[in-house]
């Protein structure tokens, strides 16, 4: 009778769970002697409701533990289906949580998650999926994360900024998109287009640029047309869609519903798909339809305003569009589990700023002017919450979980889950601490188990690659370039030409070095043919003038062609000076793809190729070759031991494998570094001469087209740093330069 009439100060017992009793009953001039039980069935616990109800006490009046704590009974016996998790991360937390609502599933037994944490209620959903067990959460999921509600912000971007690729896969690849009729075609030019655009690259696609990519996509196809019409409507569709300026709210909604429409459609657009079926498609269109009933009043807005408009809007809706959820398995929210009961009830995530919430802060009125003015107190909501805590843990069988570490920072347990402990702790006569280690003791058996579920299978480590394909299957045709990687990392032959595998471009393209490398040849070629066709061209000014036409072209990044001029721009003077004196001795006759040579090695069944960059003519029957390098060029000792494509090329030359030069002799061979430190670095022909050269290749091909030879991986790797496009492929990192190859017959 004393708490009951204490409850009468709002401003001391408005966080008591029983608060709202207390007024209601004033409010009807009743007692609480007045109020009978609902129903005849008896609870699960007696004991434990008592306990409970005297550690909520409000905090004026906890002094009653002392004189009432001692006279409990049962405590034991109430909280012997009581379990406390008190886990090092989130992650544990949700897997114990996820292994008990498995277990559950399992035994037949209903069980219900109680949380108002949402981010935690997803992330067990998630944890369940590796068990194909679908949570039935009665609050289902935030619109804006559902299949519509996706798409339709993916298609507000198209408005706020400029279309690039990435963006534009992911639109094609939704299941949004085309997803009426013919859906299969779709996707098979989806991958066809992406494969392209991989390969050549587009960085920000028009639909002249994705009509391009089409047709050199579609050269093989027969007929094209199923490729190149359903690129013309992703052009059409897709692209040019950019708008920098403002418009009406109504104009904004009606070209988005538009847009989402035909690309829903697909290129027939006889319907809209599946956009607006299901419940997500129908509250997805209601959110559309109220944008378009009060468009009139939202006056002017820029694209990047409108596509957060509607992101707020659709993240403030809720969506339950479950196929067949578990029928024993739900997850609930503080308001739902009040109507509700399972045989196994967890509450998630007890800890202070969770359940309960912070209080939000007043900025204008402090509690007791609040409550002056007749407005509810900020610790109203704790009241609620306290009430939802004191029904849901007086189930049959409880978890108490929470995780002790959150973000990297400590966590504060809920003030519940504390009272409860410091009750329990302060009853040792009533064996009250030995009751709270059993709860624990049952908490940390779950947590070991998730440990087990997290430990990784002992898998042997992989051992160094050293493959031994059949002749048949070995390379028998290889570029000058290959030859330094065949002796490298004959491993990389070995997976691109006898496992036909090739390195996957990223779908961002990126300004990287070989962008860099294949631009300045670009520039070099135009640069000498303009000094060909007139000499007075041989300046500064005019190769920068070259340079900025080529990169202007084909860089679609300011910054980085701003840069790359500038890089450039070092080493002008030094390379018109250095081309000067190479004019004077020599004339240019052959550039990049005139410049090819093809040597075939009829005794060994194999044929080199290799371009040259530039071929000089220096006399009747002599010859220079020239190559640009971006980067470092090797010094002579290197091309002596490993990277030999300029000596090979000299060899190539004097064996008339350049049929648009014939044979020559080479008088020099020289890389042309355009660095950050210009050098010209020459190829050792004396030390070095065409007909060694030839027999060491000739030596290395017979090696591994011979049975006995194995394809090592990083055989003699320049520096540990570098690392190949078939490393992951040969386990590198499981073993190192110091483990010896296992060689491995293959057939």
């Amino acid at each position: 009778t004393d708490v009951w009439t204490s409850l009468s100060d709002a401003m001391l017992s408005e966080d008591h769970p029983q608060f709202r009793f207390h007024k209601l009953l004033l409010s009807l001039e009743k007692s609480s002697d007045d109020v009978v039980p609902w129903a005849d069935d008896a609870p699960a616990a007696p004991a434990r409701n008592k306990l409970v109800s005297l550690a909520l006490r409000p905090a004026p009046v906890t002094d009653a533990w002392l004189s009432e704590g001692p006279h409990l009974t049962g405590i034991a016996e109430g909280l012997k289906g009581v379990t406390l998790l008190q886990a090092e991360t989130p992650r544990d937390e949700t897997l114990a949580i996820a292994m008990r609502l498995r277990k559950a599933a399992e035994d037949g037994q209903t069980a219900a998650l109680i949380t108002p944490d949402r981010m935690l209620t997803r992330q067990v959903s998630a944890a369940l999926d590796r068990w194909e067990i679908l949570p039935d959460d009665s609050a289902g999921s935030p619109l804006h994360l559902s299949p519509p509600g996706r798409f339709l912000r993916h298609v507000g971007g198209l408005f706020s900024r400029l279309l690039d690729t990435e963006s534009l896969l992911t639109l094609l690849k939704h299941p949004m998109t085309h997803s009426g009729d013919d859906r299969g075609l779709h996707q098979l030019n989806t991958q066809r287009i992406e494969l392209r655009i991989r390969r050549d690259g587009l960085p920000y696609p028009t639909a002249e640029g994705v009509s391009e990519v089409a047709q050199k996509a579609a050269a093989k196809l027969d007929p094209p047309t199923t490729l190149t019409n359903w690129a013309n409507w992703v052009g059409q569709t897709f692209c040019n869609l950019h708008f920098a300026g403002d418009r009406t709210l109504a104009d904004w909604t009606a070209l988005h519903i538009q847009v989402a429409e035909a690309i829903a459609s697909g290129p027939m657009g006889e319907t809209t798909g599946e956009l607006w079926l299901k419940s997500a498609g129908q509250k997805a269109r209601k959110v559309m339809d109220t944008l378009t009933e009060h468009g009139e009043y939202g006056g002017e807005m820029s694209a990047s305003d409108y596509v957060d408009l509607v992101g707020a809007l659709l993240s403030g809706e809720e969506v339950r569009d479950r196929d067949a959820p578990h029928p024993n398995i739900m997850i609930w929210g503080t308001l739902e589990a009040r109507v509700q009961g399972a045989d196994l009830v967890i509450l998630g995530g007890l800890n202070e700023g969770t359940w309960p919430e912070a209080p939000k802060p007043d900025p204008w009125l402090n509690r007791a002017l609040r409550n002056q003015a007749g407005l509810l107190l900020p610790e109203r909501r704790i009241g609620l919450s306290a009430h939802d805590f004191q029904q849901a843990v007086a189930a049959e069988e409880v978890w108490i979980t929470r995780s002790v570490r959150s973000d990297d920072a400590e966590t504060v347990p809920s003030r519940w889950l504390n009272r409860l402990q410091n009750l329990l702790g302060g009853l040792p006569t009533l064996d009250g601490p030995e009751v709270l280690k059993e709860m624990i003791a049952k908490g940390d058996e779950w947590l070991a188990k998730t440990k087990v579920l997290e430990k990784p299978t002992t898998v042997d480590r992989a051992h160094r690659p050293s493959p031994r394909p059949p002749i048949a299957a070995r390379p028998h045709a290889l570029s000058v370039t290959e030859i330094k990687r065949l002796i490298r990392d004959p491993y990389a032959v070995y997976a691109k030409h006898t496992l036909k595998l090739r390195a996957l471009n990223p779908i961002v393209q990126s300004p990287d070095a070989p962008m860099r490398g294949i631009l300045i040849h670009s520039v070099m070629e135009v640069f000498v043919k303009d000094i060909m066709a007139d000499p007075s061209l041989l300046t500064s000014t005019h190769l920068m003038k070259v340079a900025t036409d080529v990169l202007g072209r084909d860089v679609p990044w300011p910054a980085t062609r701003a840069l790359w001029l500038a890089k450039l721009s070092r080493v002008t003077d030094w390379f018109v000076a250095r081309e000067a004196e190479r004019q004077a001795r020599s004339t240019p006759i052959a550039f990049e793809k005139q410049a090819k040579g093809v040597m075939s090695m009829p005794k060994l069944d194999f044929t080199l190729t290799g371009y040259a960059d530039r071929i000089d003519q220096t006399g009747p029957d002599s010859v220079a070759i020239f190559d640009y390098k971006t980067g470092t060029p090797p010094t002579e000792k290197q091309q002596a031991k490993f990277d030999k494509q300029l000596l090979i090329e000299a060899a190539m030359m004097e064996q008339g494998s350049f049929k648009h030069v014939g044979v020559n002799t080479v008088t020099e061979a020289v890389f042309i570094g355009l660095g950050s430190k210009p050098v010209e670095v020459r190829a050792p022909l004396q030390k070095e001469p065409p007909a060694k050269v030839l027999d060491e290749l000739a030596q290395l091909i017979r090696a591994y087209l011979s049975i006995e030879q194995g394809f090592t991986s990083q055989r003699t790797i320049q520096s540990e740093r570098e690392r190949g496009d078939y490393d992951h492929l040969a386990r590198f990192g499981e073993w190192d330069g110091t483990d010896i190859p296992v060689p491995e017959d293959l057939t």
